[in-house]
């Protein structure tokens, strides 16, 4: 029986369920949604179901897609057929790059009952491995009742959500008790778990754990040919209201600077920004150039951060000088040995870079001034920066043995 919140919610989401494909394709027109793919949206499936057992891993958006990419290939590796969800067009381009062999995508289900009871009945998974902080009751449940082994990993739980939660505390209790394992990312999130009920076990971030970003090397010998002698910062994953920031702190450093957008669709906005600045840009995107003239090169493209990580000498993370986004994760150009700087809003890895910061691993920049000295200290001190580079690198190689230690945990849910 469910608590009186949780069924309600499920009443009004079946009474709403009807309005989904319009919503759906309103959001296609917008470019939101795949409008090839909607049905996917609404339970019905792009590809027949494999035969024997098979394991659902999801992460909503990119970041927590990528993070599960370790993950997914440790499990294809023992023969386990996968099917990976998400929930948006971004995440779903770079995961059919670069998801294992085999490995199947589609996009999650919205939550509503008839929608999952679709998705439920043609995938049939053995086990649910679900990332962050995707906590959908009725795909939950639905899942439960079906005898799926749910997994939530690398748990993630801002205060704000507890808060909600704390407000139907039964419908939090039957929503966290039907896990049968939940790793939290930290200590906070893992306090807030348990003020509403749940049971955790060990830490685990799955954004501290994988294999440097890739790279075609053809691709990037073209990219330094193109770079020349030149130093070069890249500006890396950022947001409307942080490259103009970025941009006037480099301008005094003598380097290239690569920008790179965290949503590529930006490409053209940002270009005119640094054009508006001074700088001689060129776009990724569109194909034009970089040329021995431009000072500015806008990397509006999709799946090539590894490429430009390998090409610079500094990296400045983005979404850490704009209020709200709260950084984004040093691990993947610390995996390369770049030296990091960032801005002082980084609250979604707040503890992977206080121990960076503490082992010199990455340096926090207050505002645009300090983010400018900075930048030409590292640039100008031939020594400073491969140290910071190395305890970088040395910091991420680190956090590879919690990967084994979540497959252990793993192990009693999915099938032999």
């Amino acid at each position: 029986m469910r608590p009186l919140p949780l069924a309600l919610y499920a009443a009004a989401t079946g009474l709403a369920e009807p309005l989904a494909p319009g919503l759906l394709r309103r959001r296609a027109a917008r470019g939101k949604e795949d409008p090839a793919r909607i049905g996917e949206r609404l339970g019905r499936a792009g590809v027949a179901r494999p035969p024997g057992p098979l394991i659902w891993l999801h992460g909503v958006s990119v970041g927590e897609s990528l993070s599960l990419l370790p993950l997914a290939q440790a499990l294809a590796r023992h023969g386990l057929t996968l099917l990976v969800t998400s929930g948006t067009r971004t995440s779903a381009e770079l995961l059919g790059k670069r998801l294992p062999p085999g490995a199947i995508h589609q996009y999650a289900p919205v939550d509503a009952p008839g929608a999952v009871r679709r998705f439920l009945d043609h995938w049939r998974p053995d086990a649910a491995i679900q990332v962050e902080s995707e906590l959908w009751p009725n795909l939950i449940l639905g899942a439960k009742a079906r005898g799926v082994k749910l997994a939530l990993i690398s748990a993630r739980m801002t205060q704000a959500s507890a808060d909600g939660w704390r407000r139907a505390p039964a419908a939090a209790r039957a929503v966290l008790g039907a896990f049968d394992l939940i790793l939290p990312q930290d200590a906070d999130t893992e306090a807030r778990l348990r003020a509403l009920g749940a049971t955790t076990g060990p830490h685990l971030n799955l954004k501290n754990i994988g294999a440097p970003l890739p790279a075609d090397p053809a691709e990037l010998e073209r990219l330094r040919a193109a770079i020349g002698d030149r130093r070069v910062i890249l500006a890396a994953s950022t947001h409307p209201g942080e490259d103009e920031i970025i941009a006037r702190a480099a301008a005094g450093a003598g380097a290239l600077l690569i920008v790179a957008p965290r949503h590529p669709d930006r490409g053209q906005a940002v270009a005119a920004v640094l054009s508006q600045l001074g700088y001689s840009t060129a776009r990724r995107a569109a194909g034009e150039p970089l040329s021995a003239t431009t000072t500015a090169y806008v990397a509006d493209t999709l799946g090539e951060m590894g490429l430009f990580f390998r090409a610079c000498d500094v990296v400045v993370m983005g979404g850490s000088f704009v209020p709200g986004v709260g950084g984004h994760n040093p691990l993947e150009p610390a995996r390369l040995g770049v030296p990091i700087l960032t801005g002082p809003d980084v609250f979604n890895a707040a503890a992977t870079y206080e121990e960076m910061f503490d082992r010199v691993a990455a340096i926090r920049c207050a505002g645009e001034a300090a983010l400018a000295r900075d930048l030409r200290g590292l640039l100008n001190e031939p020594l400073i920066a491969p140290r910071i580079g190395r305890a970088a690198l040395a910091y991420a190689e680190r956090q590879g043995a919690a990967l084994d230690q979540a497959l252990a945990l793993l192990s009693p849910l999915l099938p032999a």
